[in-house]
């Protein structure tokens, strides 16, 4: 069963959430930060990447970063640029993309479903990137931005949340950059939260979409506050963490790419046909090829795309891990053929969103930048659900979802 709860959320007032809205932490560098947010002092960049209101180069992990973070947000409340709902609430929020929407429902997950593995993931963590994100969270005490979570879908769930969406969103603006719809709802009727709590009880399990980092540091802090609280009862809120819920069948996920810097001391036809062995080449000239299934490759290499497809007896279908086209090509054509051993550390490949499109793969190469290009068929949500499941563990670089989170719609504070 997942365990969810409302929560008070800290919220901007409607005519500021634009001012106060911005993109998720981890999506941007401290320089792209503080382009955006120049000449905005209620940019949520100031909490969530306050390295910028110090000199350009200043160290994002410091201390008195993470001290003016939490400077910044008491200041935010101060101006009323964020203000706390009065009583607990659940909320949906809708993004728009390309003419399709998906609506979430924002909740407090439980710490102890991470710990038991109710709440499910599909990636590993870095233990540095978790102990940024449990300083930022102790410093600030809240969850600033939300973690993404998928759910098998549930009809009741729907009706309720499509019955909500009739009324007026208390937010409804297109984000500025990606021209993506973001809108909000609130739910405060206390029968529809309770009977939320209880379809979110029957189902058994969440899915971690994207935020693993955020997922585990906002469990470690709860751990900590837990052991330091002799009267801990369990229904403190530290054992709860913010998170948008997505029904399963509403997510896409798009592909994730690669570009690598040389060919490993190949020529281009000795690449060619070392290839061939696992796979089938196509030539398809200068026009761009996109993957158009499973175990279906586009490879971008002097100035011409190729279609690889696996050959039958290069994967295992019956493996979740095996059968990903991440693993196929991992193994078969950047370990084997271009000897990349370690896709977290070598320097000689880089990833590419698929949001960016092709034509970002061909200009890297095109510039020299890199030698080839890799395009992959997307990992299904099927697929990432079977390998939660199962208690496997994805490959690096496999899901990429978009939209992201939009960061500064709600908080939630770890009152104690």
């Amino acid at each position: 069963m997942a365990i969810i709860k409302p929560f008070k959320g800290i919220r901007p007032p409607q005519n500021l959430v634009e001012k106060v809205a911005s993109r998720p932490y981890d999506v941007l560098n401290s320089e792209e930060a503080r382009t955006e947010a120049a000449g905005n002092p209620m940019s949520l960049y100031h909490i969530i990447k306050p390295e910028i209101d110090f000199e350009p180069g200043t160290d994002e992990h410091e201390e008195k970063v993470y001290a003016k973070a939490a400077e910044n947000f008491a200041h935010f409340r101060a101006e009323g640029w964020l203000v706390t709902d009065a009583v607990e609430k659940y909320y949906v929020y809708a993004q728009t993309m390309n003419g399709k929407t998906q609506y979430g429902l924002v909740v407090c997950a439980n710490v102890e479903d991470y710990i038991n593995g109710n709440i499910k993931k599909h990636e590993l963590t870095r233990r540095d990137k978790e102990e940024d994100r449990m300083k930022h969270v102790r410093v600030n005490n809240a969850n600033i931005e939300p973690v993404f979570f998928a759910y098998p879908h549930q009809d009741e769930l729907d009706a309720i949340v499509d019955e909500t969406v009739k009324g007026t969103p208390v937010y409804d603006f297109i984000a500025p950059g990606d021209g993506f719809g973001h809108q909000f709802w609130i739910i405060d009727n206390e029968k529809t939260i309770a009977r939320i709590t209880e379809l979110f009880a029957a189902i058994p399990s969440l899915y971690i979409a994207d935020g693993h980092h955020r997922s585990a540091a906002a469990c470690l802090v709860g751990v900590e506050k837990r052991n330091q609280n002799p009267h801990h009862t369990g229904d403190e809120e530290y054992n709860y963490f913010m998170a948008v819920c997505f029904p399963d069948n509403q997510l896409n996920i798009i592909d994730y790419n690669r570009v690598v810097k040389d060919l490993n001391n190949l020529s281009a036809e000795e690449l060619l046909e070392k290839l061939s062995v696992s796979f089938v080449v196509e030539n398809k000239g200068t026009e761009t090829y996109k993957p158009n299934k499973l175990h279906n490759f586009a490879l971008y290499l002097s100035g011409n795309w190729y279609s690889l497809t696996a050959k039958p007896g290069t994967y295992d279908d019956n493996d979740p891990i095996g059968v990903l086209d991440v693993t196929i090509s991992s193994n078969l054509i950047l370990d084997d053929i271009l000897g990349i051993k370690d896709l977290r550390s070598d320097k000689r490949i880089d990833f590419i969103g698929g949001i960016r499109g092709l034509g970002e793969l061909k200009r890297r190469v095109d510039s020299g930048e890199m030698k080839v290009a890799l395009a992959l068929y997307p990992v299904s949500m099927d697929q990432l659900i079977t390998i939660a499941d199962t208690g496997n563990i994805m490959p690096p670089k496999t899901t990429w979802f978009e939209p992201k989170l939009r960061s500064g719609l709600v908080i939630h504070e770890l009152v104690d």
